[in-house]
């Protein structure tokens, strides 16, 4: 009985947080303006569910958002949405690279982000210093695997997209990574140290409240 209210309790936290995922996803809260360009923050919700419910559930979170980026770069397609949506690919190794883009490499995100701070924890890290950490490496997770599958994967197109020739690409990629990614992993260390820390110490107080209820 106890197994399956913890498994019921799971589900309808990682409910909730994809919920928060598709919010953020679409509306104008999925980004902050910094001084020079605008920092996504749909990743954040992945990391943190990552971080209170485990990969598992960070691994959903992030295929949320996946799926999210996907339909949006297919209803509203830009530039480069050739990239995230497989509707928009000519060719079925476009359509499989577009998935991966789009969705498989957003699932990492929370594998990556859960397994980090698992291992963190066991090394006993404080988690004034995990968080930020978790936060910083799971957004720039983000950022380099999906700027460096474009560029394995589809660096003939993007040249073609962007109007330069393809030994051009690479310094675009890494322009991206280092004007956004960085700007937005740093945000996310913040965001996921600040909510982090709150959201871990109500789940330890439910836990330390739970017992006494059942």
């Amino acid at each position: 009985m106890k197994t399956s209210k913890k498994d019921t309790r799971w589900m309808v936290s990682v409910a909730l947080m994809a919920a928060i995922v598709i919010l953020l996803a679409n509306t104008p809260l999925g980004m902050i303006q910094l001084p020079i360009i605008k920092a996504t923050t749909v990743h954040i919700p992945v990391i943190i569910g990552a971080i209170i419910l485990g990969p598992a559930a960070g691994a959903i979170l992030g295929g949320t958002f996946g799926i999210c980026s996907m339909i949006s770069n297919t209803t509203a397609p830009t530039l480069l949405s050739f990239a995230f949506s497989p509707f928009l690919s000519s060719d079925v190794p476009g359509i499989f690279k577009a998935l991966w883009i789009s969705i498989g490499c957003r699932i990492l995100i929370g594998v990556v982000a859960g397994w980090l701070w698992i291992g963190l924890k066991k090394l006993k890290v404080n988690s004034i210093i995990a968080l930020p950490l978790v936060g910083f490496i799971g957004s720039m997770t983000n950022t380099v695997l999906v700027m460096g599958s474009i560029y394995k994967l589809l660096a003939t197109q993007y040249a073609e997209a962007k109007g330069v020739a393809v030994n051009a690409v690479w310094g675009l990629i890494m322009g991206t990574i280092t004007a956004s990614g960085i700007p937005e992993a740093i945000a996310g260390a913040v965001l996921v140290g600040v909510l982090g820390k709150v959201l871990l110490s109500f789940v330890q107080k439910q836990l330390v409240a739970s017992p006494q209820r059942n």
